[in-house]
């Protein structure tokens, strides 16, 4: 399947496995995608449209989503340890329970969403914007904020 599609195909009924092999072919239209615990380890994303996406349980350890857009997606329990999101848009997202040990989040965008018991040790928040974020039960160690 290429990038840039002429047509517009018909994916709403695609099985997890049919959206996590489109995923890492490199296709970048994933938007309402159900990646529900798919492995995306080490997969590039980049500037990838998962706005919506169901990514509950996967594994994103060392995958890049630099300038992602991520907004209003479920990433609960998430794993996503390593994982380069410089400049992505999570507005919205749901990030509860997620792992963000040592990510990249430099400058990421995680306004208004949902951190409840995140991990995020070791990452990389420089000039990620946080405002609104629910921060309650997350692992901040290492961060001043």
């Amino acid at each position: 399947m290429s990038k840039n599609h002429e047509f517009k195909e018909d994916r709403s009924n695609w099985s997890i496995q049919q959206w996590t092999d489109y995923a890492k072919e490199g296709n970048w239209d994933l938007k309402g995608a159900n990646l529900y615990g798919a492995d995306l380890a080490g997969a590039n994303l980049w500037n990838a449209n998962l706005e919506g996406a169901n990514l509950w349980c996967a594994s994103l350890a060392g995958a890049n989503l630099k300038g992602a857009n991520l907004r209003g997606a479920d990433l609960r329990n998430a794993n996503l340890e390593g994982a380069n999101l410089k400049s992505a848009d999570l507005e919205g997202a749901n990030l509860e329970g997620a792992n963000f040990k040592g990510a990249n989040l430099y400058y990421a965008n995680l306004e208004g969403t949902n951190l409840y018991g995140a991990d995020l040790e070791g990452a990389n928040l420089y000039g990620a914007d946080l405002k609104g974020a629910d921060l309650e039960g997350a692992n901040l160690k290492g961060h001043d904020i």
